[in-house]
């Protein structure tokens, strides 16, 4: 599969070349918004309009752009993508944690629990079989459509210092030895830059109440939040999805690729629109099994692994955008009871 690969679809450059053009076009698109609201924010609908579309933008810069950065796949040279990794800063993330969550503990234990930190739970949220079941955990498929909207707020303000400063259950302490003081000074220095010139200089430059302004920069990370949060439930985490945990030798029961393939979906891989907005998610599967290939080369190879899967019977599920979230719901409503055992045949 990776010879074929290698050997047709990744030699078209015009993928390559595109995949830069549209990094950087958004990169150039957010901007032009955030100019919109210092430019026509004294009107409070296109004040909220364009806060909206810096949200909808900075999403899809998080998982078209920066996402191929962080995997080295969207310019060919690594300093290049490693240049682009700081812009990251801009938008309040830390580039050298995101990194290290991402690449060494996400892509190399996809769904492993205590292991893969982008679906690591809190109490709020009960997704693992063997993770402790409590009563509010039965209406968990209603409130987490109140909680998921706030995940960027969640990822910037709050996850990225419990990862840097956190000693309980702190995965990222497991992959890194010590945090160098340079990434301390980035992590505040971020935060601090993106608060100021998205939310206390629009204050200080419109003629706008700073509540006003304060609910439409949250209005930004709401609808940001929403579009970003279907990419992460729909590809890893559904009703049927599996878990696999480590032997006593730390050790999983199935190669790397076979791993990869039965933790991970498609989803919508037809739809031209669902593919520029998500990037690799829709493709998730070539994703995981060619992490180092830009996002634009994914619908030429998932035909590829669709053939191969279904020549050797390996697992390869895509779904369409409404039964992923569907699924994912259907599967939070089924974690937050008791399992029937005469169901789950454990008796």
């Amino acid at each position: 599969m990776r010879t074929e690969v290698n050997e047709t679809i990744l030699q078209n450059s015009s993928l390559y070349l595109f995949n830069i053009i549209k990094s950087l076009g958004l990169l150039l698109l957010f901007f032009l918004f955030y100019s919109c609201i210092l430019l026509f924010g004294n009107s409070t609908l296109l004040l909220f309009l364009f806060y909206i579309l810096c949200g909808v933008t900075m999403i899809m810069l998080f998982i078209n752009a920066f996402h191929d950065a962080a995997h080295g796949a969207l310019f060919k040279k690594a300093k290049h993508n490693e240049w682009f990794m700081y812009v990251l800063e801009l938008f309040g993330g830390n580039h050298w944690l995101w990194t290290r969550r991402h690449i060494n503990l996400h892509h190399a234990y996809p769904n492993v629990p205590d292991w893969d930190i982008d679906i690591k739970q809190s109490d709020i949220i009960r997704i693992f079989p063997n993770s402790p079941l409590f009563n509010y955990h039965k209406y968990q498929h209603i409130y987490m459509w109140l909680i998921y909207p706030f995940y960027s707020l969640n990822w910037i303000y709050i996850r990225d210092f419990k990862d840097f400063f956190g000693r309980k259950n702190n995965y990222v302490k497991k992959v890194v030895d010590k945090i160098p003081q340079k990434e301390i000074f980035m992590l505040f220095t971020a935060k601090i830059i993106n608060l100021f010139y998205l939310l206390f200089i629009p204050m200080f430059a419109l003629n706008q109440r700073w509540y006003v302004i304060l609910a439409a920069w949250f209005a930004m990370h709401l609808c940001g939040s929403i579009l970003g949060v279907v990419a992460l439930v729909s590809t890893h985490v559904d009703e049927d999805a599996h878990f696999p945990e480590t032997d006593h030798d730390g050790n999983l029961s199935a190669t790397w690729a076979m791993h990869q393939m039965i933790v991970t979906k498609d989803f919508s891989t037809n739809s031209k629109l669902a593919n520029f907005l998500y990037g690799g998610f829709t493709h998730h599967v070539a994703h995981h099994l060619f992490p180092g290939v830009g996002h634009t080369y994914y619908p030429y190879i998932t035909p590829i692994i669709r053939r191969y899967a279904q020549q050797y019977n390996l697992p390869y599920t895509s779904y369409p955008f409404y039964h992923a979230v569907r699924s994912h719901f259907r599967m939070l409503k089924n974690k937050g009871v008791k399992e029937n055992i005469m169901l789950t045949g454990e008796i």
